[in-house]
């Protein structure tokens, strides 16, 4: 019989028999970071499991290890019953552990162990209550096969391998984007956000077309306004030219009443002379 055909009649269970967490807290907090961890590498060849068995020696089903949160790189993201680091060909590259006070030691001791001989590239351990864990968020790295514990820098754990940076806020764990300093969220939290910007853009949208109203409201206001100035000009104008063509008429009535006068007594004067000359011409008769 082969070897291959004797480690598949090997059975490797699929479950360790353990629950999956040992509070409402922790178990809360291992689904949190799974689904951060899924919404961030949502749509790419990246496989993400929580509690879930990997084993990581064929052909005994003794050695496995089961990690609260791990990421696979350049993975298929299908679904799976166990791990297999030898069918896979590959190894966790990223794990998370959310501690209590039964799973500390195991936490702290045997499994950054057993993470550096699979070859893990790093590992974070978190404690939810900051009872157990002094300072509650750690983080070790794997660097030519010695395991080393990760410096935070102004509080902050880098994760080299998926770009992301760890801190805790008032005890609470937050991963962000290293470049971008944007904060990595679950889908449900990228959903409010996402309508958030969609009822930003909307809002800006709709302040954006009420500037453009007002902007053609005062348009039309100031063509209006230079429609009656320019209406008044016309009136002004319009009255100078009925002042202008009433002194005119004034003049031309004064003008004909004078040239009737003138006429009136251009003719008195006539028949006074020829009155005159009647008298003389009846003087002279007599």
């Amino acid at each position: 019989m082969s070897i291959s055909t004797i480690s598949e009649s090997i059975e490797y269970p699929e479950s360790d028999g353990k629950p999956m967490g040992e509070t409402d807290l922790h178990r809360d907090w291992m689904v949190r970071i799974l689904e951060i961890l899924r919404q961030r590498y949502r749509n790419q060849n990246v496989y993400i499991a929580s509690d879930l068995l990997v084993y990581y020696e064929e052909g005994n089903p003794s050695k496995f290890i089961v990690p609260d949160d791990f990421i696979v790189l350049d993975c298929n993201p299908g679904r799976r019953r166990t791990f297999k680091t030898w069918v896979e060909k590959r190894v966790p590259d990223v794990v998370f552990e959310v501690t209590s006070s039964s799973s500390r030691r195991k936490d702290t001791v045997k499994k950054p162990l057993i993470y550096k001989l699979m070859g893990v590239k790093e590992y974070f351990v978190y404690d939810p209550t900051c009872d157990y864990l002094n300072p509650a968020l750690q983080g070790f790295r794997t660097t030519d096969g010695s395991l080393t514990q990760i410096v935070p820098v102004n509080g902050v754990l880098r994760c080299e391998t998926l770009q992301l940076g760890l801190r805790l806020m008032d005890g609470d764990l937050e991963f962000f984007d290293i470049r971008t300093g944007a904060l990595a969220v679950d889908e449900a939290e990228a959903e409010r956000e996402a309508k958030e910007v969609e009822r930003e853009a909307k809002e800006v949208e709709r302040a954006a077309k009420e500037q453009e109203c007002e902007a053609k409201e005062q348009e039309r206001a100031a063509k209006e306004q230079e429609r009656a100035a320019k209406e008044q000009e016309r009136a002004a104008k319009e009255q100078e030219r009925a002042a202008k063509e009433q002194e005119r008429a004034e003049k031309e009535k004064e003008r004909a009443a004078r040239e009737r006068a003138e006429a009136k007594n251009r003719e008195l004067m006539l028949e006074i002379e020829q009155l005159k000359k009647r008298l003389g011409e009846e003087r002279r008769d007599s």
